[in-house]
């Protein structure tokens, strides 16, 4: 079982655990804002699961039906956790508004919101533990579950801090009005992670710094070629795809040309582990004087 996936499953016990307690806070005290919280974490359960299915099925080997693998599994995986983010903050509105309109004060709030504290701290060391490996094994599913969890730590601080305003002000409104705040910033999050996603799914290119570490690699190791040019990249998920045509001189041999692209392509794979490359070489008739100049 790897890493990812074990880590997949923590989530879902995370998320359960999480549950549990802020159920239990709701339950002490009557708070909507407490009650939005825990609607959120029903939604981390979910997309735990769901992204613990993506993460298995982006592990699957490349195979007749899918030759490029099954990388991007991850990426669909993270827009549905933001369209369910989504979801979430419409059901905390609608509660929020009525609250707002038979407003109630709360019964042991403190003792509720102690417990409310004890799932955040869970929740917290959790999604830096998420982001932090998501990013090591270049998991978007733990990277976007991280991200959630984020959010749902900063909006358990908010619905505290409006908890506690509440219980020493003798506001009932704040209460569902604090649920109300947590909803559209929930609104937004679920919109960062969906547009995050997007980027991958649209094949976007490696970012800049990347590149110019590419093109360097390129232009050291590829010796004996003339030039490089038409360079292509796209992320899909955990994987990097590397595309580019490489001009040799027209008396090289066959080998000689192989055994030179077997050397860029390994330098590459250095620089970004588990890359896929794929090399074109041309004759020098087909330069173009531009692109990659091999040093």
């Amino acid at each position: 079982m790897s890493q990812v996936i074990k880590l997949g499953i923590g989530s879902i016990l995370v998320g359960l655990l999480v549950l549990g307690l802020k159920l239990l806070a709701w339950w002490m005290t009557g708070s909507i804002a407490l009650l939005s919280d825990a609607l959120e974490s029903i939604v981390n359960v979910a997309t735990a699961l769901a992204a613990l299915i993506a993460i298995q099925v982006a592990a699957l080997p490349a195979d007749h039906n899918h030759p490029y693998g099954h990388h991007k599994a991850e990426l669909f995986s993270a827009i549905l956790e933001g369209v369910m983010i989504i979801l979430a903050a419409i059901v905390i509105l609608h509660q929020a508004y009525v609250g707002l309109l038979a407003a109630h004060p709360l019964v042991t709030p403190l003792w509720g919101l102690v417990v409310n504290g004890v799932a955040s701290v869970f929740n917290g060391v959790w999604c830096w533990v998420l982001i932090h490996q998501g990013r090591q094994h270049r998991s978007p599913a733990l990277v976007a579950d991280g991200r959630h969890l984020l959010l749902d730590v900063f909006s358990s601080v908010v619905v505290t801090l409006g908890v506690l305003v509440a219980i020493e002000s003798g506001w009932a409104w704040l209460d569902p009005a604090m649920a109300g705040a947590v909803a559209a910033y929930i609104l937004w999050g679920g919109w960062r992670v969906m547009q995050d996603s997007m980027s991958g799914l649209l094949d976007e290119s490696l970012s800049e710094a990347v590149l110019e570490q590419v093109r360097q690699v390129i232009a050291v190791q590829a010796v004996g070629a003339v030039e490089a040019h038409d360079l292509r990249t796209r992320t899909a998920g955990a994987a990097t795809f590397i595309e580019f045509h490489m001009v040799v001189p027209g008396a090289i041999t066959v080998s000689a040309a192989h055994e030179m692209c077997d050397r860029v392509e390994a330098a590459l794979k250095k620089l970004i582990e588990g890359c896929v490359v794929t090399i074109h070489v041309e004759p020098e008739e087909k330069a173009k004087h531009a692109g990659i100049i091999v040093l």
